[in-house]
């Protein structure tokens, strides 16, 4: 399983208990297609740099976690569908060697 976050934002106008219901919706979704949340990290109400669907604050959550491509591509779809999501991204983390990549540097300048 590769490592991902996914970054998305919710519309201002929720109450509390349906923004931790779809909090608690995607970790479970994740979870249920095989996947592992790692951390869930909950920045809150921000100004946004532009309207979008004519909100200009949102709340903001980063979700870290391990899955498959298919636990990604369901948790995708199932966001693109969801209404009150503004705007999300999932991001994969690419695993560095770094002393590999120390050795090529330390090459070239040589």
């Amino acid at each position: 399983m590769a490592s991902y976050e996914v970054m998305y934002i919710l519309a201002p106008n929720l109450e509390e208990e349906a923004y931790a219901a779809l909090s608690r919706k995607f970790s479970d979704l994740i979870t249920e297609s095989g996947g592992r949340v790692e951390k869930v990290d909950t920045w809150g109400k921000r100004r946004l740099a532009y309207e979008i669907k004519k909100f200009r604050e949102g709340f903001y959550t980063v979700i870290y976690f391990s899955a498959t491509a298919a636990c990604v591509k369901e948790l995708d779809r199932v966001m693109k569908i969801t209404e009150p999501v503004l705007r999300h991204l999932i991001v994969r983390h690419e695993e560095k060697d770094n002393a590999n990549a120390e050795g090529k540097v330390a090459a070239e300048h040589a």
